[in-house]
C-alpha cells in the first residue's frame, strides 16, 4: 500500500470520526433541549396544578365556612338595650336575646353578657340570667343535661352550635367558670342562681365540631 493510500485511509477515518462526533453532538444537544423543554412544561403544569388546588381549597374553605356558620340577621336592640347575640336552647324551648350591658336593670329585661369573649369568638363567652319563670330567662336551665346542645347567633360570625360538656353548682364567690383558658376553642358558659339564690348553676359548653 502506497503512502498516498495510507494518507487517504487516515483522512477517511478522521472524516468518519468527525461525522460520528457531529451526530452524537446533535443527538446530545437535541436531548438536552428536549429535557429542558419537558422540565419547563412540568414546572408550568405543577404551578397550574398548585394554583388550581389553592383556588379549590379557597373555594372549599369558603363553602365550609358558610356551611359551618349559617348567616342569620338578628335585631340590634331590645327594649332600649343593645343586643350582641341570640341564644336558642331547643331542649328547654328557650329563645332569648343576649344584651351587651350587664346591670340589674338589664338582667330584668333579658339575659346579658357577664364576662369574657364576644359571642362566637375564641375564648369563653359568659352569659348570666335570672332564675325566674319568664319565657326569656334561665328558669329551666336546671333541666339541661350533658351532651344537650344550643345555638348562639350573632350578626358577624353567624349561627354556631355548642354542646354541653359540664354542669355543676358553685358558691357565689367561685369565679373559676369565667376562665378564658379554652385552648383556642369557642366556649360558652351559662350562669344562673339556684332556687334559694345561695349558689350558682353553671353550664359549660364548647363549639360542636361535626
Amino acid at each position: 500500500m502506497s503512502r498516498r493510500d495510507i494518507r487517504r485511509k487516515k483522512q477517511k477515518r478522521l472524516i468518519n470520526y468527525l461525522i460520528v462526533f457531529i451526530v452524537i453532538s446533535i443527538i446530545l444537544f437535541l436531548g438536552i433541549e428536549e429535557y429542558k423543554d419537558n422540565k419547563i412544561k412540568k414546572q408550568i403544569a405543577n404551578k397550574e396544578m398548585q394554583y388550581s388546588a389553592q383556588d379549590m381549597n379557597a373555594t372549599y374553605k369558603k363553602e365550609e365556612e358558610t356551611k359551618k356558620y349559617p348567616k342569620e340577621e338578628i335585631p340590634k336592640e331590645y327594649k332600649g338595650y343593645k343586643i350582641i347575640a341570640k341564644l336558642e336552647i331547643p331542649k328547654i324551648e328557650l329563645e332569648t336575646f343576649i344584651l351587651s350591658e350587664y346591670s340589674e336593670k338589664a338582667l330584668n329585661v333579658s339575659v346579658t353578657k357577664f364576662w369574657g369573649a364576644d359571642p362566637n369568638k375564641q375564648g369563653n363567652f359568659c352569659i348570666a340570667g335570672h332564675n325566674v319563670k319568664i319565657k326569656n330567662m334561665f328558669y329551666n336551665l336546671r333541666d339541661l343535661k350533658i351532651a344537650d346542645t344550643f345555638w348562639i347567633i350573632d350578626n358577624e360570625v353567624g349561627r354556631v352550635e355548642y354542646e354541653i360538656y359540664d354542669i355543676y353548682r358553685v358558691e357565689p364567690e367561685d369565679v373559676k367558670c369565667l376562665s378564658q383558658e379554652t385552648e383556642g376553642r369557642l366556649e360558652a358558659t351559662l350562669i344562673t342562681c339556684t332556687n334559694d339564690s345561695k349558689g350558682r348553676i353553671i353550664v359549660k359548653a364548647k363549639e360542636k365540631i361535626l
